[in-house]
């Protein structure tokens, strides 16, 4: 179970994918953190059971256990968060931005990690599921902190990276059981 097994199961029409599935993650100018953070917390926002399997060892191996929690709170609490935030946005009546949320999102103020790396697994989690609230929020919150927007960059290319992968071998599976 690895990166390289991951690869070779892309099929041949998606070489654009294993190309750069290799060079998102291995080419990286992340900290080693923020690379595998970012990679566990979009394995599993990806919703890929193929891609989480093949990618989670390697992240487990590669983060503390303190940050390997962190990454996995990150993709839960951003799963809550991106379908409430972005069904707030969406709504044509704004009072729903007047009201109080009332969910608990304690992690976020205490993740366990740099606060930095947390915010970046937030928005990486949050390109994967499309909220532009949750995107904006994080992306100033990571530019205030002084991150650079090629390093913020970086974390939305693994996103499209790792979902994109997820989403075309579990297109493989599926027509390979008819």
């Amino acid at each position: 179970m690895s990166l390289d097994s991951l690869k070779s199961a892309v099929p041949d029409y998606a070489k654009d994918l294993k190309l750069n599935l290799g060079s998102v993650i291995g080419n990286s100018d992340l900290s080693a953190q923020q690379l595998w953070g970012t990679v566990l917390a979009t394995a599993i926002a990806s919703r890929s059971a193929i891609v989480l399997r093949e990618l989670e060892p390697e992240a487990k191996a590669n983060l503390t256990p303190e940050a390997y929690t962190a990454a996995k709170s990150a993709a839960a609490v951003m799963a809550m968060n991106n379908v409430f935030y972005r069904t707030r946005h969406l709504l044509s009546d704004h009072e729903y931005g007047t009201l109080r949320a009332g969910l608990r999102m304690n992690v976020i103020g205490n993740p366990g990690v740099d606060k930095v790396d947390f915010e970046l697994w937030s928005f990486a989690v949050s390109a994967i599921n499309g909220c532009g609230m949750c995107l904006d929020s994080h992306e100033q919150v990571l530019r205030k902190a002084g991150v650079d927007r090629e390093v913020i960059q970086e974390a939305f290319k693994i996103a499209s990276v790792v979902q994109a992968v997820g989403v075309t071998l579990d297109a493989e599976a599926v027509l390979a059981a008819e």
